[in-house]
């Protein structure tokens, strides 16, 4: 039976009552105790950073050359806080229950709220360290709308929150490190878990410059390393994400949650051709003042410009009034993918619909006008100041649009499309982010716990932020606490050598095959298969043929893959295969995932179970619950199911109409 560890009491005193009942470390203990960190991305930077900061002896691990380089910096929009700068009617509680609700009722209650509770605490710490968040004309932090809200919560440093975030974990870490409490391992690749009596005490860790393997040994290991969205190969995830670490977990015994929870963002750069090897993300903030549409007419092959107001079908605004544009992700990638399949699409390829920021210009220019007291002011000049304001808002985007498109979207509108790119499934983990691995811990996107069937825009550098400066420095020590008589396990153990073994035979693996095709032609045909049959709409025959469909590839893979070079190299091709054999093994599982939930919910869309206007059916009855997936051998997994219980948040078919 999975033990989520929930505290007993009111939702809104839970996580104050574990804070204040949890067992503590002392000073002079903590720096006896070693903790390793696998990912320097938010959460593992923020992790990282807090505990060297509270005396842990930190050793902190990351495949990049610097952790500036970790893929939080991706992320645009802005991050979620319970601050009601705007006196909108925000709260606590309405960021907890929108989150809930965005997620379709499949995440854990306790989770979610704790999550609301110290967002606002992230804002000040980040703030204190100098993050440039987007400011009012009077000074106060600024706010804007994300999808799935009714409320301007999303704080924002113009369109490269997550970047700026990331400097400010980043330099809390290196101050750290200089302090002499973090080692941090750059070009380093964790490639396998050491368990000693069924405890997480290590790691195998491989130099990618030099080759060498490396033992390392903490009395907890904290996997901190990020979403699978890679598994289909064209995803808005840098190239480098990969699920080994979480996967190597789950080889030890780590349950995995919910894989077949994946996210299509809405608003993409639609593919432009087979040479591609990653997607462009345009920022979901583009929402909040951008209007989506399609032409009325099928197959209308006029320039934007040409198709006047009369003959556009803002879809979005006619389908979901009370939302509009700022429908959940879900919800506005379905709508895009329904109305391209209907032959409404354009572009070169009909997979895309435009987004317009012409009305937002417009509006702006005439409230400068306004702030300006100006007089008799022409269209054009109203135009010039309106694009003046989209562009202090949302420059840098714009900037990235056109230098890809070779489009000017302040005169044209932006053509996008859904893209797979954020992982709502990951490592199961318990309230006090322990998976079912004692000392093994997971945080961040490599964990399930609190986004249920879809994440919210801007909720995931919240939740990753929220788990490594305030929930793991209580819930780790609270493990530690009983550990502190541990003393360091030298890595001759038998169990270093025998993990050791493991990974080194699976290298020599890989070049003893001396196959004919490349990793990348696997990781490709693999990325095909998840996108046609466990993309945006998945059906029973669909995930049949694609679990037949992956178990033979695998079995290709295995015996004619071609990995050149050397072990003892740097080896960029050796990294990739290894991070493919995991995919195709994880593939296999969300195909599973995807056909034992036979229903609708957020992300995971069911042809099977869907209403008469083609939105997602769930079926609380037989399905509310969270799936955790033990592995058993290769292909081979048992389902436990951790009953999901709704006290504040009861569900009903969610509606944004």
């Amino acid at each position: 039976m999975l033990d989520s560890k929930i505290p007993k009491g009111p939702l809104n005193s839970k996580w104050e009552d574990y804070k204040g009942h949890c067992k503590l470390v002392n000073p002079a203990n903590k720096r006896s105790l070693e903790i390793i960190v696998v990912g320097t991305g938010l959460a593992g930077a923020s992790a990282a950073a807090s505990l060297g900061e509270l005396g842990y002896k930190v050793k902190a691990f990351c495949f990049q050359d610097s952790p500036r380089r970790a893929h939080s910096i991706a992320a645009q929009g802005g991050i979620n806080a319970a601050k009601n700068y705007q006196n909108d009617g925000d709260s606590v509680f309405r960021l907890f229950y929108d989150t809930v609700k965005g997620g379709d009722y499949r995440a854990r209650e306790a989770n979610v709220h704790r999550l609301a509770e110290v967002s606002g605490n992230i804002i000040d710490q980040c703030v204190a360290q100098g993050v440039p968040f987007a400011r009012e004309y009077g000074g106060l932090l600024s706010n804007r709308s994300f999808g799935g809200t009714q409320v301007q919560r999303t704080f924002y440093a113009a369109g490269q929150t997550g970047q700026q975030l990331l400097l400010g974990a980043y330099s809390a870490l290196e101050r750290q490190v200089a302090l002499g409490n973090v080692k941090m391992y750059n070009r380093h690749e964790m490639l396998d878990i050491v368990k000693i009596d069924g405890k997480a005490r290590g790691i195998i860790a491989r130099n990618l410059i030099n080759g060498e393997l490396e033992r390392h040994f903490g009395h907890a290991v904290l996997i901190c390393s990020g979403g699978y969205g890679n598994v289909f190969f064209l995803s808005t995830n840098a190239m480098g994400s990969n699920v080994t670490a979480a996967w190597k977990a789950t080889r030890n015994g780590a349950y995995f949650a919910n894989p077949c929870f994946t996210q299509i963002h809405p608003t993409c750069i639609p593919v432009s051709g087979d040479h591609q090897s990653k997607l462009t993300l345009m920022s979901e903030s583009l929402r909040n003042d951008g209007r989506i549409w399609v032409p009325k007419k099928q197959n209308d092959t006029r320039k934007a410009s040409d198709i006047p107001e009369e003959e556009r079908d803002y879809y979005l605004e006619r389908r979901y009034p009370a939302f509009g544009n700022l429908v959940p992700r879900d919800v506005a990638s379905r709508a895009a993918k329904e109305r391209c399949d209907a032959g409404y699409g354009v572009g070169s390829s009909k997979q895309a619909v435009y987004l317009d920021f012409a009305a937002a210009i417009e509006r702006y220019g005439n409230i400068e006008v306004g702030k300006r007291q100006m007089n008799n002011v022409s269209k054009e000049e109203i135009i010039k100041l309106g694009k003046e304001v989209v562009a202090e808002k949302y420059g840098n985007l714009f900037d990235m649009y056109a230098k890809i498109t070779g489009e000017n979207p302040y005169e044209t509108p932006m053509r996008i499309y859904p893209a797979v790119h954020y992982t709502m499934g990951g490592l199961w983990v318990d309230y006090e982010l322990g998976t079912t691995v004692p000392g093994l811990y997971s945080l961040g996107e490599a964990n399930f716990s609190d986004h249920g069937a879809n994440r919210l825009g801007a909720s995931a550098l919240m939740q990753g932020l929220a788990d490594g400066y305030f929930v793991i420095p209580y819930t780790v020590g609270n493990y530690l606490a009983d550990e502190i008589r541990t003393k360091a396990i030298p890595t001759d153990h038998p169990a270093f050598v025998e993990a050791e073994k493991k990974v080194r035979d699976t290298i020599n693996k890989f070049f003893a095959i001396k196959g004919t095709k490349s990793v990348d032609f696997f990781h490709k045909k693999l990325g095909k298969i998840m996108w046609d049959k466990c993309g945006m709409a998945r059906n029973e025959q669909g995930l049949k043929e694609a679990i037949q469909e992956i178990k033979a590839l695998r079995a290709e893979f295995w015996s004619n893959v071609r990995v050149p070079g050397e072990a003892n190299e740097f080896n960029p091709e050796l990294e990739k295969a290894g991070r493919v054999a995991d995919f195709l093994e994880l593939g296999e599982l969300m195909c599973l995932d995807a056909l034992n939930r036979r229903e609708s919910c957020g992300g995971h869309f069911r042809e099977e179970s869907q209403t008469e206007d083609g939105e997602a059916k769930r079926d609380d009855e037989n399905f509310s619950y969270v799936a955790a997936w033990e592995y058993k051998g290769e292909g081979q997994y048992e389902l436990h199911k951790e009953p999901l219980v709704f006290e504040e948040c009861k569900p009903t078919q969610r509606s944004y109409k």
